[in-house]
């Protein structure tokens, strides 16, 4: 008797393209899509956005890709409903630590894609994702090359798509629930952000610095909605007591002055 394979939870995959440069790349990965199983794809402040050029690429399968291709301004307002973001870099640092092989990270996307959605991120072709862009992802992942790390970027859409498709368990995936999406945990991070900046903890001329590794931190807990009602009422808690504070020694009561 065969043993039953789990895989990833297909339909609630996306590709989402950030300013990309050229249409034709656009339509290589509506193409890749389209031979992965992948219906959904996004594209963020394109450069070039000639249909012409796009459908020339995409060949007619994958038409239908490209029919309901979803075209944003702003990458926050893209990535929004995702509770799972997954980011492309070539690059490697002191800023980005959480590098997982392609092939690991397909496997760890299999439980987390049953009941949550998740973007594949890819950058524009000229450098890739920037930290601003990458402040948003869960995790990142890398393409392993030879000596020339650089891929464009429809090539690396299928690498790593084909990676997903594939991967396979053959025991039930780990329950992992619905989690936070990004509306939630931004809106979240722009409160804790003024949060700690009132009580010092944190640089205000600088907060996004500041606040990178405190994201890091939460990324690895893969929050809930619920929690993040939790962290924002321990906000509004320090914030009610930091006024009540500044009253205080603002306008003191008399007894406090004998």
């Amino acid at each position: 008797m065969s043993q039953v394979t789990h895989r990833a939870k297909l339909e609630n995959l996306a590709v989402v393209l950030h300013r990309p440069h050229f249409p034709e790349n656009i339509g290589s990965t509506a193409r890749a899509c389209k031979n992965m199983g992948i219906s959904r794809l996004i594209v963020v402040d394109p450069l070039d956005c000639d249909l012409t050029r796009i459908l020339k690429m995409a060949t007619h399968a994958s038409e239908d890709v490209v029919a309901n291709m979803e075209v944003y301004d702003s990458l926050e307002e893209a990535l929004g409903g995702f509770q799972y973001i997954v980011g492309t870099t070539a690059r490697q640092g002191s800023n980005r630590p959480t590098v997982k092989d392609v092939r690991a990270l397909a496997q760890e996307l299999i439980p987390i894609s049953q009941n949550n959605q998740i973007a594949i991120l890819f950058g524009p072709e000229n450098r890739g994702l920037a930290n601003r862009e990458l402040k948003y992802c869960h995790t990142l992942l890398t393409i392993p090359t030879s000596e020339f790390a650089s891929l464009n970027v429809s090539q690396a859409v299928v690498i790593v798509l084909y990676e997903i498709f594939t991967a396979s368990l053959e025991r039930p995936p780990d329950f992992v629930p619905r989690l936070a999406n990004v509306f939630e945990l931004e809106n979240m991070y722009r409160h804790l952000a003024e949060t700690l900046a009132k009580i010092h903890f944190i640089n205000p001329e600088n907060p996004e610095y500041w606040m990178m590794n405190i994201r890091r931190f939460f990324a690895r807990m893969q929050l809930r909605a619920r929690d993040i009602k939790i962290i924002r009422g321990i906000c509004r808690q320090i914030e009610w007591y930091c006024e009540e504070r500044r009253k205080a020694l603002t306008h003191p009561k008399t007894e406090d002055l004998l």
